[in-house]
């Protein structure tokens, strides 16, 4: 039987490579056209849209691999049924049951690569690709450090302590010098909001620094003529879909530890914990279909079918994740449904395929 794994293995791998090669290809080319709208702007080249587009391709794989996962499979076996291949397998007493057990054992291999990819490739490719192409496009110099996100505004230093997810700044120290070199000015800012293109400072203490001594001023609000680019802020926005478990667990308790909204990162934890499953959930699915209505079929009408199941269950994931949200569902329960009501159904088609 380790004979029968490997000649399936190889032509299940051998589809889903390509299946997913023709995927990352389309959708690289679709933001390239995008990002050539971007070419130009400040120190942005087309060699660096190119780093950029390759920084950010482990992301676009593991984001593509549940569909890429079915519509290989169902490639892959229905190579394997147009060469009746299949039918001899099934003549020789191979039951289905031993076939689907030979694809996703197959289906394992990838799941740990792209597990491996996600945990410890994305969160690190796409903070540099994002943060390279933010300082390139905004002509800003920037730097995250432990204390924070640290950037030169013309004259003046700041230090963002805290970026809120939907880009709020928190925590900001402004230290302003003079043609000499000298410090003149340091202001504190509880928060800042950026609002009809112009940043709005709250709860500022000001202190201004001359030969006479030091003054200072306490202020509610006040607009702050900044050069700082919103864009640059997004280098330091924590994005759920980049990070990893690990980062996520420890994220979505920390914002619960202080008080603020925590749903969306604590469901992104676990729709990545469920993952695994959704893929495996993709592999197994391909057996029925392979086996029951797409059995006669050419090799275009596995690919539609299939990249129409698993769009399928990419809208109905994703739709019921945001439902999730706006109505305050548990995170389990939003994350592990879609890969459930899948699950149940793969039972189904496949006992009456045995």
């Amino acid at each position: 039987m380790k004979i029968l794994d490997r000649y399936i293995a190889q032509t299940v791998i051998a589809s889903i490579l390509l299946v997913l090669l023709v995927l990352v290809s389309l959708d690289s080319f679709v933001r390239l056209v995008r990002e050539l709208d971007e070419v130009g702007v400040g120190d942005y080249t087309q060699t660096e849209m190119l780093i950029y587009l390759a920084l950010t391709t482990p992301y676009r794989v593991v984001q593509f691999f549940p569909i890429t996962a079915l519509l290989g499979a169902i490639v892959g076996l229905g190579v394997l049924a147009s060469n009746s291949e299949l039918v001899v397998l099934r003549s020789s007493g191979v039951s289905i049951f031993r076939i689907s057990l030979a694809v996703l054992k197959t289906g394992l291999l990838f799941i740990i690569a792209i597990m491996i990819t996600s945990e410890f490739v994305v969160p690190f490719s796409e903070k540099y690709a994002e943060s390279r192409r933010s300082l390139k496009l905004a002509e800003q110099t920037a730097l995250q450090t432990k204390n924070g996100f640290w950037s030169r505004d013309a004259g003046s230093y700041l230090n963002i302590r805290e970026v809120s997810p939907r880009g709020d700044l928190g925590d900001i120290y402004i230290y302003e010098f003079d043609e000499n070199h000298q410090l003149r000015n340091t202001t504190h800012a509880e928060k800042a909001v950026y609002e009809d293109g112009q940043w709005l400072l709250q709860g500022i203490t000001q202190s201004q620094v001359d030969t006479s001594g030091i003054t200072t001023r306490q202020l509610s609000g006040a607009q702050w003529d900044s050069l700082l680019n919103p864009g640059l802020v997004n280098i330091v926005v924590t994005d759920p879909l980049r990070l990893s478990i690990f980062d996520l667990y420890n994220y979505y308790h920390y914002l619960k530890d202080n008080g603020q909204d925590a749903g969306r990162y604590e469901l992104a934890f676990w729709v990545r914990v469920f993952s695994p499953l959704s893929i495996a959930v993709m592999f197994l699915l391909a057996v029925p279909f392979v086996f029951g209505p797409l059995r006669s079929v050419g090799i275009g009408q596995r690919i539609m079918v299939g990249f129409l199941v698993g769009l399928g269950f990419f809208l109905f994931n994703q739709t019921f994740n945001h439902l999730g949200t706006v109505y305050s569902l548990s995170p389990v329960m939003s994350a592990s449904l879609p890969t459930g009501v899948f699950f149940i159904v793969t039972l189904i088609l496949m006992r009456k395929r045995v």
